[in-house]
């Protein structure tokens, strides 16, 4: 709806249209905007014919119940993750956070959205119920080993099936929607910064609190990392979202920024990176922790790239940062084709492994929706195409890696008898 709304600002039928159709999906989407938008006449009418019925009684009591929900949330995600306390038993023999971590987060999350977003249909609750139990009861079930590699696969790709399942709640469960999954990423992207503040915020915090009562005498470290770190770690999205949904403003302003900035240096470092490797004589085909340590500089890159898409298209001015993404979308092709060489070179000389398997997919898929991206952003840069149809061809992938995602979790451990 917001992007809706901001393709058709200007257009007053369309958006009597828009607002007829969904309401309170409207109100929504254009507070979002309405700070991004140049205060036409008509984004004044409807700033003040939206806010007309407002009353500051009702405003305040909608702050006190998305605060009552937001601690709530909390509550439920720290429970959770605080069980083995509870009952008293060792997670490390039970590897409870290998395999429980990452659902906790995203059910705590799930909770909040559901909630504030008022979905309590018997079918859709049960509907999301039963998608979380699945990755629950399969996670628990599997051998508690350390010399599994499958196995560990699995837990490593856990927070990346939570991750689609809650991307399925946030669009509910509106797959044929380009639009729902290009704000899911946009979300995501305002997610990541808003996490990062606040884990900033919060390691200032922690270090100023125990400096304080250690000043007195008094040692509170081990008390405070049990009872409030902890729960806080996976409290934080949830409080993340909070700030989107009632301080979107916030987000808006600081994301365009980081993008603009943080692209150009990444692409900076990228080019640097590169011809050091090659003056370096490093031996990128033989050396497994090298190959290991290139591949998560390449996901990260990736979603640099997505990430700065989607705030690039949100901006006024998009030709500078359409350049560089373009040229940080060829570099990191280029990184990636030397990535995909030495996983097939390690594949002929030493076999296959659930590791090298994991890898290997992983590198095609990225490798696949880079060439994707890059011919896009070719066109946008020389072929006066939309930065949109970037972020479209980005959304149209995401289905993929969830296919894969899914095959490493339920498929590659059968495959190598959970070795």
């Amino acid at each position: 709806m917001k992007i809706l709304i901001k393709e058709h600002i200007n257009n007053p039928e369309k958006l009597e249209q828009l607002y007829r159709d969904d309401s309170k999906a409207f109100e929504s989407g254009f507070e979002e905007v309405y700070s991004e938008t140049e205060k036409s006449e008509l984004t004044k009418y409807w700033k003040i014919r939206l806010d007309y019925n407002k009353t500051p009684d009702n405003t305040k009591k909608s702050t006190l119940l998305d605060i009552f929900i937001l601690i709530a949330s909390c509550l439920l995600a720290g429970f959770l993750i605080k069980i083995p306390e509870i009952f008293n038993f060792n997670p490390e023999n039970s590897f409870f956070y290998e395999r429980n971590a990452g659902i906790i987060v995203f059910l705590g999350l799930t909770v909040y959205v559901v909630w504030i977003r008022k979905v309590f249909e018997l079918k859709k609750v049960t509907v999301i119920l039963a998608i979380f139990l699945l990755p629950i009861i399969y996670a628990n079930l599997l051998p508690a080993v350390t010399d599994s590699d499958s196995v560990n696969l699995v837990y490593i790709h856990l927070p990346l099936l939570m991750w689609s399942i809650f991307g399925l709640v946030f669009i509910d469960f509106n797959l044929k929607d380009k639009i729902k999954r290009i704000e899911y990423i946009r979300y995501n992207g305002d997610l990541a910064i808003l996490m990062a503040i606040i884990v900033i915020t919060g390691g200032i915090l922690t270090a100023i609190t125990m400096g304080l009562f250690e000043a007195i005498g008094i040692n509170i470290e081990e008390f405070y990392m049990k009872n409030i770190v902890i729960s806080g770690a996976v409290s934080v999205p949830i409080v993340a979202t909070y700030i989107i949904k009632n301080y979107n403003t916030i987000a808006n302003k600081i994301a365009p920024v980081i993008a603009t900035i943080f692209c150009p240096l990444v692409l900076l470092t990228s080019i640097i990176y590169l011809v050091a490797l090659a003056d370096s004589g490093k031996d990128l085909y033989s050396d497994r922790e090298f190959l290991l340590i290139f591949n998560v500089m390449l996901i990260g890159v990736m979603a640099v790239i997505v990430f700065s898409v989607s705030e690039t298209s949100t901006t006024g001015k998009h030709k500078f940062n359409e350049l560089i993404l373009f040229a940080l979308s060829v570099i990191t092709v280029i990184i990636n084709l030397i990535a995909l060489s030495a996983i097939f070179y390690r594949l002929g000389n030493y076999g296959i492994t659930p590791n090298r398997l994991a890898v290997l997919g992983s590198n095609i898929l990225i490798s696949g929706n880079l060439v994707l991206i890059v011919i896009d952003l070719y066109k946008v840069n020389f072929r006066k195409s939309s930065i949109k149809e970037v972020e479209l061809t980005i959304s149209k992938y995401l289905p993929v890696y969830f296919i894969w995602t899914l095959f490493i979790i339920f498929v590659s451990p059968l495959i190598f008898g959970m070795k």
